[in-house]
Formats: structure tokens, sequence, C-alpha cells
């Protein structure tokens, strides 16, 4: 009874897709491709207009609704740009963590710190920063927000490849190392495909973690600075901080229409594509399918590109061929030197910042020390509290929509539209109710946490439920396990080290969001508890960049110091018992 609905859905969703697919074949596809191109090139002119014109002392928010599609598209910018430096930083950050193992004991807690750092923690320095090395243009303060959004999505991203990389099963290794594979070889054709459903479904939740902050990267005012930027997140702080509710309904629906077509476009086509990458010997029953990807295969003029692009690159291949291989495992004799020599810069950067960040603290008063203290540990507990709920709903959601293609095809865009959406834009409707129901913000933070945390859970477990291989599901159908049999020996054993990854991000995207759900503003007044993202706040609207930095460091403190403690002995477990690549 429960998953008629679904079924429902799926199927009203997969008449829809028949219906308006076959209306896009043909001759018509390529007029399509073509105007879509023109539209995207001149959104593009005008965005680097926007980049590159004279600095502004104040800007002006246009709530007209017809100025939203420019609006939108300057935010969906902002964020492609920062997701392909994310996955720059992911391919590079996580290869290099996995494979060398003295520096992996350096970079994972690096990365612990980077993503327990809240947003108000990094804003400030970057934004004067950039504004100062970019003076004569706009550039720097895009390059900032740009920046800022790149650190709510390449944590999130790097923890999944990295767990990829080191879960790579002993098998495919071999077969890499009969082949005489190089490194990059290796990583191309074994690794990378391996952890290419994970990094998917992911980055479709990193997109998510970099809306989440959009109001204030786009909002950000310092003292008497003011360095907004025209887009959605900034056009929703103007509508709410002038009570216009007609505008604030404008921007959901814009906010609403982007994620679904981005979801239509980018993320349904990816995750299609990233199915050829499953480990497993038999055929999923069910393979998922998108129309946009069917639209774009019948296009006349993308067939011609491939086609030229496969002569252009014939003679390399045909030359490569001829090879013998042994010369293809050949490694570059300057890797192990560039790494450690990237690693001793790294030791060295990071024991220089220590330095002045020591000296920049020392006149903090010991009061201060202790009052944070006491405030990190009431986060600690709501941070704790959120995963706890969080995990209780999305562990069955995941794995039932990463189990059934039906669902994952009907719910993937629901999904993907509720994690996706900046959850501060819903704490004023959430306030008022709390407030009807006489809840203080001290317990309310722990659901507005979770409206922002919880879809890490949900996007790793479904992401591990779709890489369970196909043949054993067909052998617990055949041995006749009971569904809670499966659950308990399968389904739950196979996604636990996609959980542990979870986990991870969420806690990191719990104490991140605790700066704006234990400090939120209401109808003209302020909102606090007690909490260690309320003093965050504090000192970052006071300038108070002393006070800051400690609260800042005391928070990757707590950070690193829960993950060597909890996270990581749960990674070790998920890695010896629970990994399919033992």
């Amino acid at each position: 009874m429960i998953r008629r609905p679904f079924r429902l859905l799926g199927t009203m969703w997969g008449q829809a897709n028949a219906l308006f697919a076959p209306a896009l074949r043909g001759r018509w596809v390529d007029p399509l491709i073509g105007l879509a191109g023109c539209a995207v090139l001149y959104e593009l002119l005008q965005a680097s207009r926007e980049w590159t014109r004279l600095p502004r002392p104040t800007i002006d928010i246009d709530l007209s609704p017809w100025a939203l599609p420019q609006y939108t598209f300057f935010s969906l910018t902002r964020g492609l740009v920062a997701y392909v430096l994310s996955l720059l930083f992911t391919l590079v950050y996580a290869f290099w963590a996995a494979k060398d193992h003295r520096a992996e004991r350096i970079l994972v807690p690096l990365l612990d710190i980077l993503q327990s750092i809240p947003v108000l923690g990094f804003m400030p320095g970057v934004v004067l920063a950039f504004v100062a090395f970019f003076p004569h243009s706009n550039l720097g303060l895009e390059l900032a927000a740009v920046i800022m959004i790149f650190t709510g999505q390449a944590w999130n991203m790097t923890f999944s490849l990295y767990h990829s990389l080191k879960s790579v099963p002993p098998e495919l290794q071999e077969t890499a190392t009969l082949y005489r594979f190089d490194w990059w070889q290796r990583f191309k054709w074994v690794e990378l495909p391996f952890g290419t459903t994970g990094l998917a479904w992911n980055s479709m939740m990193s997109m998510a973690g970099g809306w989440f902050f959009l109001m204030i990267n786009e909002s950000f005012v310092l003292g008497d600075h003011d360095f907004r930027l025209p887009g959605l997140g900034s056009y929703m702080k103007v509508a709410v901080e002038k009570g216009n509710v007609a505008a604030m309904i404008y921007a959901v629906i814009a906010m609403i229409v982007m994620i679904v077509m981005l979801d239509q476009v980018l993320w349904r086509p990816v995750v299609v594509w990233a199915q050829r990458f499953r480990v497993e010997e038999s055929s999923a029953a069910e393979i998922p399918q998108s129309w946009f990807l069917r639209v774009l295969r019948r296009s006349r003029l993308l067939r011609r590109l491939a086609v030229w692009r496969r002569r252009g690159q014939q003679p390399k291949d045909h030359g490569e061929a001829k090879r013998p291989a042994a010369a293809t495992r050949s490694l570059t004799p300057f890797g192990p030197w560039a790494a450690t020599g990237s690693l001793v810069a790294l030791l060295v950067f990071l024991a220089f910042g220590s330095w002045r960040l020591f000296h920049f603290l020392s006149h903090v008063p010991a009061a201060i020390w202790w009052s944070l203290l006491m405030a990190g540990l009431a986060t600690l507990g709501r941070v704790l509290l959120s995963t706890a709920i969080g995990t209780l709903w999305a562990v069955p959601a995941g794995l039932a929509i990463g189990l059934s293609p039906r669902l994952s095809r009907a719910l993937q865009p629901v999904v993907q539209v509720a994690a996706s959406f900046p959850a501060p834009m819903l704490f004023p409707a959430v306030i008022a109710l709390l407030h009807l129901l006489g809840v203080g913000l001290g317990a309310g933070s722990i659901l507005l946490m979770l409206l922002g945390t919880q879809w890490y859970i949900l996007f790793n477990v479904v992401a591990g439920a779709s890489s369970v291989p196909s043949d054993l599901r067909e052998a617990a159908k055949s041995f006749r396990l009971t569904r809670r049999q499966r659950l308990r020996s399968l389904h739950l054993p196979a996604t636990f080290p996609y959980l542990v990854t979870g986990w991870v991000t969420a806690a990191g995207g719990a104490w991140n969001a605790s700066i704006v759900s234990e400090y939120v503003s209401y109808k003209g007044s302020v909102l606090t508890t007690f909490g260690l993202g309320a003093k965050v706040s504090q000192f970052a609207e006071s300038a108070d960049f002393h006070a800051l930095g400690a609260a800042v460091l005391l928070m990757s403190i707590l950070v690193v110091t829960f993950n060597r403690l909890v996270w990581r002995p749960c990674y070790d477990l998920a890695t010896a018992r629970y990994s399919l690549a033992k």
C-alpha cells in the first residue's frame, strides 16, 4: 500500500517522458540544441560583463519577477564554476590522500578541519583578500563568492572519492597489475570508474550544500562595506528584509525551477551514465533512463562531432597500440619527488600558519576560551542529535530509493529539489511554527540543522544501495531470504561504508549550519541560543576577529577530535568487515 503512490508517480513520469521525448527527435533536435546554445552564450556574456565591470559601493536588488531569470542564471553560473573547482580539487586531493600513506596522516585530518570551519570563518579573509587583489573590477568579489560556494561542495565529494579509492576490490587491482597499467591508466580505467557512482550522487549533494549558504554568500556585509552581488540569494535576502511576501514566493519558485532543470539536464544523465561502471557480473533488472540523454543521442550534430573527435584521435591511438605492453608500465620518475615536495611545502605552510595563528590568538582571555568550550559542547550535542534523527529516516528511505530503479526515477527529482533548496530560506516559517508550538531555539536549532544535513546521509545511502551488485541481490532471492534477512545480511552491510561517509559529512555540515541555526534573524529581532555557532555569528557581526578566530579554531579541534575517536574507528570497521572489496 505504501508503494502504490510512488508507483503511480513513476508511471505518470514515464508517460510524460514517452509523450515528450518523441517530439524531440530527428530534425527538431539540432535546431533546439542550437537555440539553447545561443541562449546560454548570451547569458554567459551577460555574466562576464557583470564579473568584469567596475566595483560598486552599493548594489540595488530589483525585486521585480522579471529580474529573477537573470539573477537565477548568475547564481547558477557561480554554483557550476564552484563545482568544476570542487571536482578538480576532489580528483587531486582524494587521489593524493589515498595513495600516499605519509600524506594521508595529514590530509585526512586537514579535510576534517576544512569541512568544520564555518562559512563565516572563511568569508571575511577571502572576500577582503580577493577584493584587494582585483581593486579595479568586480572579479575579486565574484571569485570570493565562488570560493565560498566551493567550501560548501568540495569536502563531501572528496570524502566520497577517497573512500572509494581505498575500497577498490583486489581483483580489479590485480587486473590492472596484470595489464601493466601505470598510475594514470590505473586511476582512469579502474579506480575512478569504481568510485563514479558514489561521486555522482555526492556531486548532487555537494551542489545542494553550495546552495545552503547562498543568501550569505551573495549578501555579505562587513561593517560599513557592502559586498552584495546580484543573484537569487541576494534577491531572497532583500525580500526577507523588506517583508515582501510576493518576492519571497517568486524566489522560491525560481529556485525550484532551477533545481528541477539542473536535475533533468545534468544530474539525471550523469546518474544514468554512471550505471555503466557498476561492479557486477549480471545486468541490472531495470536500467535507469534519462529523456534528455536520449534527446542528445538523437542529435546528428553531436554524432558528427563525436565522429570527428574519434578521427582526430585515431593516429594517436594507433601509435600507442603499437607500443609494447612493458612500455606503458613506466611511471614518471618525478612522481615520488613531486609528492614529497608537495607534502613538505604543505607542512611548511601549515607550520607558518599555525605560528601566525598562535600570535593572533595570544590576546584572547582564558575566560573566553572557557566560554567557547562550553558552547562547543552544547553545539556538539545538537550536532549528534540532528545526525541521529536524520539517520532514523534517511537509511530506510535511501535503501528503498537506491534498490528500486522505479523509485529512483520517480523520487530523484523530488529529493533533489528538497536537498538543494537552501534551508535558511525556510527558517522564518520554521521559527514561526516553533513559536506557535512554544519550542525555544535551543531545541529548535536541532530541527534547523536537520533541514540542511539530513540529505548527506540520504544521498550516501542511496549511492551505497545503488552500488550493490545485482548478482548478490539475485543470490539473496535464490536462497529465499526474507526481507529482514536481506536487510541484515546484504543491504545494511553493503551500504555501511557509504553510511559512515554520510555521517562524517552530515556532522560536518551540522557544525557549519550551526552558525545560522543558533543565531536567527526573525521579524527584525535576533533569536539566539547558547552554542558555538551563535558565538561565531556574534563575533562576525561585531567584527571581533580575535574571538572569531578562537571560536573557529575550537570548532575545528572539537570536530577533528571527535572524528579521530568515533568516525575513524567506524571507517576502519567499514573497510575491514563490510567493504565489497573484501
